[in-house]
């Protein structure tokens, strides 16, 4: 009884304390002070099944946007393939990879790479009269190239840091800059407690260029050149908090043949107010899973599940997974991913 009042005092401060601040509605939102937003897309199919709920999960390659550290938990070598019918006619996919250095478990490195396409849009020539097309179409592009490396540092603590390059254009017009991600996750000890934390988007002020800018300066020499005011990055905090209520390593009810994991997240962008991830997921066999999430405070989206499968051959898995969102006013999405050990 002691045991599981730990439990339910300490999942309800933590879930108490991000409505406390969610539902503040007297807080600036800071929404559009920064710049390249897309870089706070959802890029795992299984985390978007789980609202977004990813920081303490050590979710392996798929896991390193949320948090560096995760990759410390690949057993061998692991890839990742996802691909997202995002809103607006939106694409994104994301290639991943990443493996065990050594024998000893301690040393992990992984690539990520992560593409953004809006799909053609129409060149347009704005005149006080009227908005006429040229003929000509553009794209809107991102991608972010990551590089991660994780330690194990005892049986219980693993950290990880990724450096990331970053480019984003419209047209004629382009940004490119650098930045990394800090995080670590830390299994309690007490009672099945895992705690994650991460810090992303660090890095340096980005300036757009290109010859689609309007803006300009005069330098000294009195010639023209062609600037923009620069932005900063999206520096995002996430906190998050995982527990294994039923399972084989349970300690609330342990079971070979089912899992039952729960996922609480806190999320502080800089351009935005604090809010709140909570997300469920349900294995049978670690062969078939059920997901379900729901975001608190968020502006658009709200409740998420998904679905998995996995096989599980001799020396390798391969898993299929499904995610399905709703962004409220801007409609749902359909996700899929697929991710393989070896």
């Amino acid at each position: 009884m002691v045991k599981f009042r730990l439990y339910i005092n300490t999942l309800l401060v933590f879930v108490l304390t991000g409505v406390t601040f969610c539902d503040d509605g007297d807080v600036i939102s800071k929404v559009a002070t920064s710049g390249a937003n897309w870089l706070k897309l959802e890029t795992d199919t299984r985390a978007i099944g789980m609202g977004g709920a990813y920081t303490a999960m050590g979710a392996g390659i798929s896991g390193v946007p949320y948090n560096p550290a995760s990759i410390a938990f690949v057993n061998n070598r692991e890839g990742f393939l996802s691909h997202t019918q995002y809103i607006a006619d939106i694409t994104y996919s994301v290639l991943g990879y990443s493996q065990n250095m050594n024998q000893e478990g301690t040393d992990y490195f992984g690539v990520h790479i992560f593409s953004l396409d809006s799909g053609p849009m129409d060149v347009t020539l704005d005149n006080a009269d009227s908005q006429s097309g040229t003929g000509e179409t553009f794209q809107f592009t991102g991608l972010c190239v990551r590089g991660t490396y994780a330690r194990r540092l005892t049986d219980r603590l693993r950290i990880g840091v990724t450096g990331k390059y970053i480019r984003e254009q419209i047209y004629t017009t382009f940004m490119h800059t650098y930045a990394f991600d800090i995080g670590s996750n830390f299994n309690t000890g007490l009672y099945g407690f895992v705690f994650g934390m991460s810090i992303s988007n660090i890095g340096p002020e980005a300036k757009y260029q290109g010859e689609g800018l309007t803006d300009y300066e005069i330098d000294d020499s009195g010639d023209y050149e062609l600037s923009t005011e620069p932005f900063p990055l999206p520096m995002t905090l996430r906190l998050g908090i995982t527990n294994e209520l039923i399972g084989p390593d349970s300690e609330v009810m342990t079971s070979d043949d089912h899992k039952l994991i729960l996922a609480i997240d806190a999320i502080n962008p800089i351009d935005y107010t604090l809010y709140g991830t909570m997300g469920m997921e349900y294995a049978w066999n670690d062969m078939v899973y059920g997901r379900m999430g729901y975001r608190i405070g968020h502006d658009t989206a709200k409740w998420s599940v998904g679905l998995g499968f996995r096989v599980n051959g001799d020396g390798y898995k391969v898993g299929l997974d499904y995610a399905y969102v709703n962004y409220d006013i801007l409609d749902f999405t359909h996700q899929f991913g697929l991710n393989f050990e070896f």
